[in-house]
């Protein structure tokens, strides 16, 4: 094995180990840090400078992305105008890892004559900037680098700890997936969040359906004429009671000396799974994957028994959800 590859693996070591650490050292200031942001009336100010300050963006995009408006405030720029962005009701991260920070410094003091709550994020906490803070998180950590100098494991485990603070807020305020979905509209996420059951689901005519009583041969060409694999059999109330799928069918023939003289009934799988029409498209591919199914039938609200459609395993390929 390549001395790159052991180099490769210590490093991942190192950082795994920090975040660790950082894990062991949270206690109820954690817990103040985020019931704060939760409270905030306005947004979530990050500041930092250097790599804190890309560490900085991720944690802002983030927040932003679980229904926390956050922004990203650069603190050579906000001495030439941009503390203008701040507001009575915010709440401002700052995010240093030496806590001694020069030009996060120089601006501390207006932040706090705005009474804006300030949360630090430090691998210093007796620094000068710690000082400053209502709340202080520590991240003291061993760089993963040889001279213990270069932002390597302190960044990792203070975007970790972003990341704990981001969920953690999302348990809070019982943020759920539907609203993470209208947040991503766009791009392959959005597809898996946004689309419907409805939005892809075969109905009307496209419909496999056949009574308890049709004969076999008919059932086989409802299945084969709307090349889903598989048909609804209903009964005199129009209320889904069974299927049959293709396997039914090999089933049958393996079971039975002539299927073709039997009737649905004799054939079909009685309670089959269903999902209403309203149900996120991912949530069917669920069901399907937890069943080990291809297809589910679709009604239109829960209890009702009249399927309004069927969507398949190819329909969520398609939509490119599975």
């Amino acid at each position: 094995m390549s001395r790159f590859v052991d180099i490769g693996k210590e490093v991942l070591k190192k950082e795994a180990d920090a975040i660790l650490s950082v894990m062991a050292r949270l206690n109820n200031d954690f817990d103040t840090a985020v019931d704060t942001i939760a409270r905030c009336r306005g947004r979530v100010v990050l500041t930092g400078i250097g790599k804190s300050g890309l560490i900085c963006k991720k944690i802002a995009s983030t927040l932003s992305s679980v229904g926390t408006s956050a922004i990203f405030l650069h603190p050579a720029d906000s001495v030439h105008g941009d503390l203008g962005i701040l507001q009575k009701g915010d709440v401002v991260i700052v995010v240093s890892n030496s806590g001694e920070t020069e030009e996060i410094i120089r601006i501390l003091p207006w932040i706090q004559r705005m009474d804006i709550a300030m949360l630090v994020i430090t691998g210093n906490p007796a620094s000068t900037i710690a000082g400053y803070g209502d709340i202080v998180l520590n991240v003291k950590v061993d760089e993963a680098c040889p001279y213990n100098v270069v932002p390597t494991s302190s960044t990792t485990a203070t975007l970790a700890l972003g990341d704990a603070i981001a969920i953690a807020l999302m348990e809070k305020r019982a943020f759920k997936i539907e609203d993470f979905a209208s947040l991503h509209p766009g791009g392959a996420l959005g597809r898996k969040l946004f689309l419907t059951v409805e939005d892809l689901m075969h109905a009307g005519d496209a419909l496999p359906r056949v009574s308890r009583t049709t004969p076999m041969k008919d059932v086989i060409l409802e299945i084969t004429s709307k090349r889903l694999g598989v048909t609804a059999v209903m009964n005199e109330e129009d209320q889904l009671v069974g299927v049959v799928t293709d396997g039914d069918l090999r089933r049958a023939i393996e079971k039975y000396e002539n299927v073709l003289i039997k009737n649905a009934s004799d054939v079909m799988t009685q309670n089959p799974k269903t999902i209403r029409k309203d149900a996120l498209a991912v949530h069917a591919l669920k069901k399907m994957e937890e069943f080990s199914i291809t297809s589910i039938f679709v009604l239109e609200k829960e209890g009702e028994e009249r399927p309004v459609g069927i969507i398949h395993i190819h329909d969520l390929l398609k939509a490119k959800i599975a």
